[in-house]
């Protein structure tokens, strides 16, 4: 069985956010890379899974869309455990771009994990979009995933309870938290063979994005808090009704 990861290369999220002079677009001068942590529990998950006994998992292999300065991420997922990278040479347009980049290997694997969103603008289009694509069976929100066989066990949190879903591979599992309990940190070993491992860097396919950013826009400051005596009932309740509505 050959697994793929696909990793996000996205801000620490300890990131001061600026954006350029005309608001256009991020300014990552001075900006800390990790790897979106939806997709590093997946990583981490990939692994147990290759590390169980009587596994049948003979390769794990992470990819992304990005430029050259997201091989530090790439190889941080190496150092983990995984056995090769692949590296789109695009910029991540958008989540239309990056699947349509990505679709084009993505279909020699059995399992495809993809993290439920991005730490950076949150997006959460590019697995559900690439299942399509590659025409294979996707499960959403997946908190647990196990393999029995040729199939696929799957849990998903639902609205009051959970769900149990047995779904036979090719399979695109769309993660969340609880897919594995802690990330995983590389060992200095890992470090050391994560120089060796290959990263392939393949040139992108023509693809157009479906959508483009205008501007950007920082959230209004909050503001100050106000404290209401224990008094002034119907003050407070004309402050929730009237002002927040929330009432």
């Amino acid at each position: 069985m050959k697994i793929l990861v696909l990793i996000g290369n996205v801000p620490d999220t300890t990131t001061k956010i600026k954006f350029n002079a005309d608001k256009t677009a991020f300014d990552a001068n001075g900006v800390q890379w990790i790897i979106n942590p939806w997709d590093e529990l997946a990583l981490t998950r990939a692994m147990e899974l290759k590390e169980a006994p009587g596994s049948t998992v003979e390769t794990i292999v992470v990819a992304n869309v990005g430029r050259a300065e997201t091989e530090g991420t790439l190889r941080k997922a190496l150092a983990i455990g995984a056995d090769k990278a692949i590296r789109v040479d695009a910029d991540p347009l958008d989540a239309a771009y990056v699947a349509t980049q990505l679709a084009r290997f993505a279909g020699e694997f059995d399992l495809v994990f993809a993290g439920i969103e991005a730490s950076d603008y949150n997006g959460n289009a590019v697995g559900g979009m690439l299942a399509e694509m590659l025409g294979i069976n996707s499960v959403s929100a997946v908190s647990g995933l196990n393999i029995e066989g040729s199939q696929v066990i799957v849990n998903r949190e639902i609205d009051g309870g959970s769900q149990t879903l047995g779904v036979s591979l090719p399979l695109l599992a769309i993660v969340q938290k609880g897919i594995a309990k802690e990330p995983r940190i590389p060992a200095m070993r890992g470090i050391m063979m994560a120089r060796t491992k290959p990263l392939e860097v393949l040139q992108p396919v023509d693809a157009q994005p479906l959508t483009a950013i205008r501007t950007f826009e920082m959230p209004q400051p909050k503001a100050a808090c106000r404290k209401i005596g224990e008094d002034q009932a119907k003050e407070l309740i004309y402050l929730l009704r009237d002002e927040a509505k929330v009432l």
